[in-house]
């Protein structure tokens, strides 16, 4: 159990990724967090599958652009499990439209879900994550952060903006022995992705050097290594999981 009773917060993680990611660090021993904003049944249905399984979860309510919420949430997650050790910035929210017709409020949107709430929830745990041994900080970026996409300008900028995020709090963070990285996900396989109509999906695939979107659980994998002890040695990187569209 290479996550053995360590204290995890997965926010944006009653569904998608961030539910996959959660039930992969809970096979590993942590227990787990269930960060949401407004799904109260979906974050306890994770709780209780996790639960069921044998591992530890709690659910806990806060919008991550909230300071408040987020301080209220600190205070929860440490009368139940301790100090947080790990951190995943994982909630987001998209609001895809061409730029040219793109609103202000819809910029502003997401990037405060999807960058400014990055800050706020690591700016609550920062000292959580440089006091424990071998804390680690991890954000869940995409590729569009890296190539663009189409009807993404905001969500490009804010998954594009974790780069440099992650790469500075690495610095700040490494006299404490703690590790921060970025996991950006390629297609993957989550309710958003099925929305795309076919002909758009295999357009995509055709992209794909490995030819398929990818699945939850690998992304998932991907975060518990970064997570664990076997990554000490791997800060400030950004970790594609994209089947290759970057070859």
């Amino acid at each position: 159990m290479k996550l053995d009773n360590r204290t995890c917060l997965i926010t944006g993680s009653s569904r998608g990724i961030g539910r996959g990611i959660a039930e992969q660090l809970a096979d590993e021993g942590a227990n787990v967090a269930i960060n949401y904003r407004a799904s109260a049944g979906a974050a306890d249905e994770v709780v209780d599958t996790i639960n069921a399984a044998g591992g530890s979860a709690m659910a806990t309510q806060a919008d991550v652009t909230d300071e408040a919420e987020v301080a209220a949430m600190h205070e929860e997650i440490t009368d139940a499990f301790g100090p947080v050790e790990i951190l995943i910035n994982n909630a987001g929210i998209n609001v895809d439209t061409l730029f040219s017709e793109m609103t202000r409020a819809e910029w502003d949107r997401v990037i405060e879900v999807d960058l400014t709430g990055a800050f706020v929830c690591t700016k609550e745990f920062f000292d959580d994550i440089a006091a424990a041994e071998e804390g680690r900080l991890i954000n869940i970026s995409s590729i569009v952060g890296k190539q663009g996409n189409l009807g993404q300008a905001n969500y490009a900028a804010a998954k594009s903006g974790m780069f440099g995020f992650t790469r500075t709090l690495a610095l700040e963070l490494a006299d404490s022995g703690s590790t921060a990285n970025c996991v950006a996900p390629g297609f993957t396989e989550t309710e958003m992705v099925e929305g795309i109509p076919q002909r758009v999906r295999e357009r995509i695939q055709s992209e794909i050097p490995l030819g398929r979107f990818a699945t939850i659980e690998e992304i998932a994998c991907t975060v518990a290594f970064v997570a664990s002890p076997k990554a000490s040695y791997i800060t400030g990187e950004v970790l594609d999981v994209n089947g290759g569209m970057d070859l």
